[in-house]
């Protein structure tokens, strides 16, 4: 499996950036998705998930309303849309899937494949 995230990029707090991930290597249909992020200095932590099928997503509390995840099955994708980005915002986000199908995300980041990251940097 492969996870290629892209988008990332430096914005101004209160700006917009959308995060995309492709995922190649085998089905992508049946596999919950999501995004964690580590900040400077910090440890890695949960973003944003979407089941197997779209039908629930999931967020950190400091990022509702503002973030939202959504998949493309036809296109392989997983999206991240974020709004009214804050510095505390900025980190390196990483795109995870899970590796076995129809579970959610689970808190043991073993349970994961994990993309390398792309920055994302929010300045004040």
């Amino acid at each position: 499996v492969q996870l290629q995230a892209s988008g990332g990029g430096s914005v101004q707090a209160g700006g917009s950036l959308r995060l995309s991930c492709s995922s190649t290597g085998r089905i992508f249909s049946v596999y919950a998705m999501g995004w964690f992020r580590q900040a400077p200095g910090k440890e890695r932590e949960f973003v944003a998930a979407i089941t197997w099928n779209g039908d629930t997503t999931n967020y950190t509390d400091s990022v509702k309303g503002r973030f939202t995840i959504s998949r493309g099955n036809a296109k392989r994708t997983v999206d991240l849309q974020m709004t009214g980005l804050k510095p505390e915002d900025t980190a390196v986000y990483y795109c995870v899937q899970h590796r076995v199908p129809y579970q959610p995300l689970s808190d043991d980041n073993d349970d994961h494949y994990w993309g390398k990251g792309t920055l994302v940097t929010v300045s004040s």
